[in-house]
Protein backbone atom coordinates (compact mmCIF):
# COMPACT_ATOMS: atom_id res chain seq x y z
CA UNK A 1 0.00 0.00 0.00
CA UNK A 2 1.89 3.77 -1.37
CA UNK A 3 2.16 5.76 2.19
CA UNK A 4 -0.15 9.02 1.96
CA UNK A 5 1.51 12.45 1.30
CA UNK A 6 2.98 13.83 5.05
CA UNK A 7 3.15 17.38 5.91
CA UNK A 8 6.79 17.03 4.93
CA UNK A 9 5.85 15.17 1.74
CA UNK A 10 3.91 18.47 0.65
CA UNK A 11 6.52 21.02 1.29
CA UNK A 12 6.99 22.54 -2.17
CA UNK A 13 10.49 21.73 -3.69
CA UNK A 14 9.07 22.57 -7.25
CA UNK A 15 12.22 24.23 -8.13
CA UNK A 16 15.68 22.84 -6.24
CA UNK A 17 18.69 25.12 -7.28
CA UNK A 18 22.53 24.18 -7.01
CA UNK A 19 24.64 26.85 -6.15
CA UNK A 20 28.65 26.76 -6.22
CA UNK A 21 29.83 26.60 -2.49
CA UNK A 22 33.22 28.27 -3.55
CA UNK A 23 31.46 30.94 -5.52
CA UNK A 24 30.24 33.92 -2.21
CA UNK A 25 28.85 36.09 -5.05
CA UNK A 26 27.06 33.16 -6.02
CA UNK A 27 26.02 32.51 -2.42
CA UNK A 28 24.55 35.80 -1.67
CA UNK A 29 22.87 35.29 -4.85
CA UNK A 30 20.69 32.91 -3.52
CA UNK A 31 19.04 35.07 -1.06
CA UNK A 32 17.08 36.90 -3.95
CA UNK A 33 15.88 33.63 -5.80
CA UNK A 34 12.30 32.57 -5.89
CA UNK A 35 13.68 28.88 -5.43
CA UNK A 36 11.93 26.45 -2.79
CA UNK A 37 15.55 25.10 -2.30
CA UNK A 38 18.83 25.57 -2.45
CA UNK A 39 21.51 22.71 -3.04
CA UNK A 40 24.43 24.55 -1.93
CA UNK A 41 27.33 22.66 -3.13
CA UNK A 42 30.85 21.08 -1.72
CA UNK A 43 30.88 18.42 -4.82
CA UNK A 44 30.88 18.71 -8.12
CA UNK A 45 30.97 22.43 -8.78
CA UNK A 46 34.13 23.26 -6.41
CA UNK A 47 37.75 22.02 -7.51
CA UNK A 48 39.73 20.27 -5.02
CA UNK A 49 42.07 22.71 -4.20
CA UNK A 50 38.92 25.11 -3.17
CA UNK A 51 36.87 22.45 -0.88
CA UNK A 52 38.07 24.32 2.64
CA UNK A 53 37.35 27.81 1.50
CA UNK A 54 33.89 26.01 -0.33
CA UNK A 55 33.21 24.54 3.12
CA UNK A 56 33.87 27.54 5.44
CA UNK A 57 31.75 30.22 3.00
CA UNK A 58 28.81 27.32 3.21
CA UNK A 59 29.04 27.12 6.69
CA UNK A 60 28.75 30.81 7.12
CA UNK A 61 26.05 30.88 4.82
CA UNK A 62 24.26 28.43 6.55
CA UNK A 63 24.79 29.92 10.41
CA UNK A 64 23.89 33.27 9.19
CA UNK A 65 20.43 32.20 7.90
CA UNK A 66 20.43 34.26 5.16
CA UNK A 67 17.92 32.42 2.55
CA UNK A 68 14.79 33.16 4.61
CA UNK A 69 11.82 30.68 3.81
CA UNK A 70 13.94 28.68 1.01
CA UNK A 71 15.06 25.03 2.51
CA UNK A 72 18.72 24.42 2.93
CA UNK A 73 20.45 21.76 1.86
CA UNK A 74 24.34 21.09 1.82
CA UNK A 75 25.72 18.44 -1.15
CA UNK A 76 29.13 17.20 0.86
CA UNK A 77 31.18 15.12 -0.71
CA UNK A 78 30.80 11.42 -1.46
CA UNK A 79 31.25 8.74 1.64
CA UNK A 80 34.18 7.53 -0.28
CA UNK A 81 36.36 10.72 -0.53
CA UNK A 82 38.92 12.12 1.33
CA UNK A 83 36.63 15.63 2.19
CA UNK A 84 33.63 13.30 3.60
CA UNK A 85 34.34 13.95 6.71
CA UNK A 86 35.03 17.35 6.76
CA UNK A 87 32.52 18.36 5.22
CA UNK A 88 29.90 16.33 7.70
CA UNK A 89 31.68 18.43 10.62
CA UNK A 90 30.89 21.51 8.85
CA UNK A 91 27.43 20.84 8.58
CA UNK A 92 27.21 19.69 12.01
CA UNK A 93 28.89 23.06 12.78
CA UNK A 94 25.90 24.83 11.08
CA UNK A 95 22.49 22.66 11.34
CA UNK A 96 21.22 22.85 7.41
CA UNK A 97 17.54 21.74 6.63
CA UNK A 98 19.32 18.77 4.89
CA UNK A 99 22.56 17.65 3.87
CA UNK A 100 22.61 15.75 0.54
CA UNK A 101 24.66 12.73 -0.32
CA UNK A 102 26.28 11.86 -3.64
CA UNK A 103 26.53 8.37 -4.93
CA UNK A 104 24.21 6.92 -2.28
CA UNK A 105 23.64 3.13 -3.78
CA UNK A 106 22.67 1.00 -1.39
CA UNK A 107 20.67 0.25 2.16
CA UNK A 108 24.15 -0.08 3.74
CA UNK A 109 25.51 3.51 2.24
CA UNK A 110 22.52 5.17 3.73
CA UNK A 111 23.54 3.39 7.65
CA UNK A 112 26.61 4.06 7.05
CA UNK A 113 26.32 7.73 6.36
CA UNK A 114 23.84 8.06 9.14
CA UNK A 115 26.17 6.89 11.75
CA UNK A 116 28.74 9.40 10.36
CA UNK A 117 26.20 11.95 10.20
CA UNK A 118 25.01 11.43 14.04
CA UNK A 119 28.60 10.82 15.01
CA UNK A 120 29.80 14.44 14.10
CA UNK A 121 27.03 15.63 15.91
CA UNK A 122 24.34 16.40 13.10
CA UNK A 123 21.47 17.96 14.36
CA UNK A 124 18.32 15.71 14.17
CA UNK A 125 16.45 18.51 12.27
CA UNK A 126 18.71 18.02 9.72
CA UNK A 127 17.30 15.36 7.19
CA UNK A 128 19.08 13.41 4.93
CA UNK A 129 18.57 13.66 0.65
CA UNK A 130 20.40 10.75 -1.33
CA UNK A 131 21.31 11.39 -4.87
CA UNK A 132 20.53 8.14 -7.28
CA UNK A 133 22.79 8.33 -9.91
CA UNK A 134 24.31 4.90 -10.81
CA UNK A 135 22.28 1.17 -11.93
CA UNK A 136 22.67 -0.31 -8.47
CA UNK A 137 20.89 2.88 -6.81
CA UNK A 138 18.27 2.65 -9.21
CA UNK A 139 17.94 -0.96 -8.82
CA UNK A 140 18.24 -0.95 -5.02
CA UNK A 141 15.93 2.34 -4.68
CA UNK A 142 13.75 0.40 -2.49
CA UNK A 143 15.99 -0.41 0.01
CA UNK A 144 17.36 2.73 0.41
CA UNK A 145 14.33 4.57 0.88
CA UNK A 146 13.24 2.05 3.83
CA UNK A 147 16.76 2.33 5.61
CA UNK A 148 16.10 5.75 7.75
CA UNK A 149 13.88 7.66 8.45
CA UNK A 150 15.89 10.53 8.54
CA UNK A 151 15.93 10.01 4.51
CA UNK A 152 13.55 12.23 2.91
CA UNK A 153 14.31 12.98 -0.43
CA UNK A 154 15.51 11.24 -3.41
CA UNK A 155 17.30 13.50 -5.91
CA UNK A 156 18.23 11.63 -9.17
CA UNK A 157 21.87 12.33 -10.60
CA UNK A 158 20.83 11.89 -14.33
CA UNK A 159 24.38 13.02 -15.72
CA UNK A 160 26.01 10.16 -13.74
CA UNK A 161 23.37 8.10 -14.59
CA UNK A 162 23.47 8.26 -18.30
CA UNK A 163 27.16 7.82 -18.25
CA UNK A 164 27.12 4.55 -16.25
CA UNK A 165 24.38 3.09 -18.58
CA UNK A 166 25.81 4.21 -21.22
CA UNK A 167 23.26 5.90 -23.02
CA UNK A 168 23.14 9.46 -24.71
CA UNK A 169 21.17 12.50 -23.71
CA UNK A 170 17.96 12.60 -25.91
CA UNK A 171 15.28 15.08 -25.96
CA UNK A 172 12.34 12.73 -24.56
CA UNK A 173 14.80 10.82 -22.48
CA UNK A 174 13.67 7.22 -23.57
CA UNK A 175 17.33 5.53 -22.01
CA UNK A 176 16.50 6.76 -18.79
CA UNK A 177 12.33 6.88 -18.57
CA UNK A 178 12.50 3.36 -16.78
CA UNK A 179 15.00 4.19 -14.19
CA UNK A 180 13.63 7.71 -13.56
CA UNK A 181 10.30 5.50 -13.15
CA UNK A 182 11.39 3.05 -11.06
CA UNK A 183 12.72 5.57 -8.64
CA UNK A 184 9.36 7.54 -8.58
CA UNK A 185 7.53 4.20 -7.63
CA UNK A 186 10.07 3.59 -4.67
CA UNK A 187 9.87 6.68 -3.45
CA UNK A 188 6.06 6.69 -3.58
CA UNK A 189 5.79 3.26 -1.95
CA UNK A 190 7.80 4.93 1.00
CA UNK A 191 6.08 8.23 1.70
CA UNK A 192 9.27 9.96 0.59
CA UNK A 193 9.92 13.22 -1.48
CA UNK A 194 11.91 12.67 -4.94
CA UNK A 195 13.08 15.72 -7.60
CA UNK A 196 13.91 15.08 -11.38
CA UNK A 197 17.45 15.28 -11.77
CA UNK A 198 18.52 18.78 -14.06
CA UNK A 199 18.36 19.72 -17.45
CA UNK A 200 22.27 20.67 -19.23
CA UNK A 201 21.24 23.02 -21.67
CA UNK A 202 20.82 26.53 -20.68
CA UNK A 203 20.21 27.65 -24.20
CA UNK A 204 17.11 25.05 -24.99
CA UNK A 205 14.24 26.84 -23.65
CA UNK A 206 11.59 24.49 -25.27
CA UNK A 207 13.20 21.12 -24.23
CA UNK A 208 13.78 22.03 -20.81
CA UNK A 209 9.99 23.21 -20.56
CA UNK A 210 8.86 19.91 -22.19
CA UNK A 211 11.50 18.33 -19.72
CA UNK A 212 9.71 19.99 -16.03
CA UNK A 213 6.18 18.45 -17.97
CA UNK A 214 7.27 15.31 -18.25
CA UNK A 215 9.03 14.92 -15.12
CA UNK A 216 5.45 16.13 -13.38
CA UNK A 217 3.50 13.35 -15.57
CA UNK A 218 6.31 11.39 -14.04
CA UNK A 219 5.63 12.00 -10.28
CA UNK A 220 7.89 14.19 -9.61
CA UNK A 221 7.87 16.74 -7.09
CA UNK A 222 10.05 18.84 -8.49
CA UNK A 223 13.67 19.14 -10.44
CA UNK A 224 17.30 20.36 -9.83
CA UNK A 225 18.25 23.18 -11.74
CA UNK A 226 21.17 24.71 -12.19
CA UNK A 227 20.72 28.41 -13.21
CA UNK A 228 18.53 30.81 -11.97
CA UNK A 229 16.98 31.31 -15.27
CA UNK A 230 15.49 27.75 -15.40
CA UNK A 231 13.37 28.54 -12.14
CA UNK A 232 10.27 30.65 -13.39
CA UNK A 233 9.38 27.88 -16.01
CA UNK A 234 10.17 24.88 -13.13
CA UNK A 235 7.92 26.95 -10.30
CA UNK A 236 4.87 27.08 -12.89
CA UNK A 237 5.39 23.54 -14.07
CA UNK A 238 5.55 21.71 -10.60
CA UNK A 239 2.68 23.90 -9.22
CA UNK A 240 -1.02 22.97 -9.64
CA UNK A 241 -2.46 25.42 -12.28
CA UNK A 242 -5.62 27.42 -11.63
CA UNK A 243 -7.45 25.20 -13.87
CA UNK A 244 -6.85 22.49 -11.94
CA UNK A 245 -7.02 24.38 -8.35
CA UNK A 246 -10.87 24.83 -10.02
CA UNK A 247 -11.26 21.34 -10.84
CA UNK A 248 -10.91 20.05 -7.44
CA UNK A 249 -13.10 22.50 -5.69
CA UNK A 250 -15.70 21.03 -8.26
CA UNK A 251 -14.76 17.51 -7.68
CA UNK A 252 -14.95 17.84 -3.34
CA UNK A 253 -17.78 20.17 -3.64
CA UNK A 254 -19.81 17.51 -5.56
CA UNK A 255 -18.66 15.07 -3.93
CA UNK A 256 -19.28 15.93 -0.56
CA UNK A 257 -23.19 17.36 -1.63
CA UNK A 258 -23.73 13.70 -3.03
CA UNK A 259 -22.62 12.16 0.02
CA UNK A 260 -24.65 14.98 2.54
CA UNK A 261 -27.84 14.10 0.11
CA UNK A 262 -27.39 10.32 0.66
CA UNK A 263 -26.56 9.68 -3.25
CA UNK A 264 -23.88 6.91 -2.65
CA UNK A 265 -20.32 7.28 -2.92
CA UNK A 266 -19.99 7.80 -6.53
CA UNK A 267 -21.12 11.14 -8.68
CA UNK A 268 -20.15 12.26 -12.09
CA UNK A 269 -18.83 16.00 -12.62
CA UNK A 270 -17.89 17.15 -16.13
CA UNK A 271 -19.52 14.11 -17.50
CA UNK A 272 -16.77 11.93 -15.54
CA UNK A 273 -17.35 9.58 -13.05
CA UNK A 274 -15.89 10.89 -9.19
CA UNK A 275 -14.74 8.60 -6.28
CA UNK A 276 -13.62 8.80 -2.99
CA UNK A 277 -9.99 7.79 -4.52
CA UNK A 278 -10.36 11.35 -7.03
CA UNK A 279 -11.88 13.21 -3.99
CA UNK A 280 -8.01 12.28 -2.23
CA UNK A 281 -6.51 13.30 -5.43
CA UNK A 282 -8.06 16.55 -4.96
CA UNK A 283 -7.34 17.49 -1.94
CA UNK A 284 -3.61 17.04 -2.30
CA UNK A 285 -3.99 19.50 -5.10
CA UNK A 286 -5.57 22.32 -2.96
CA UNK A 287 -3.09 21.53 0.08
CA UNK A 288 0.10 21.43 -2.80
CA UNK A 289 -1.34 25.02 -4.32
CA UNK A 290 -1.76 26.22 -0.34
CA UNK A 291 1.33 25.43 0.60
CA UNK A 292 3.01 27.11 -2.40
CA UNK A 293 0.57 30.42 -1.63
CA UNK A 294 2.06 30.27 1.64
CA UNK A 295 5.32 30.35 0.32
CA UNK A 296 4.72 33.31 -1.59
CA UNK A 297 2.79 34.86 0.87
Amino acid sequence: MTTPPTPEALRPRRSVLYMPGANERALAKAATLPADALILDLEDAVAPDAKATARAQVRDAVTEDRYGHREVAVRVNGLDTAWFADDVAAVAACGPDAVLVPKVDSADHVTTIEAALEGAGVPDTTSLWAMLETPAAVLHAEAICAASDRLSVLVMGTNDLAKELRVPHLPGRAPLTTSLSWCVLAARHAGKVIVDGVHNDLDDTEGFAAECRQGRELGFDGKTLIHPKQLDVCNTTFAPSDGEVARAREVIAAFEAAQAEGRGGVVTVGGRMIEALHVEQARQTLAQAAAIAALQG
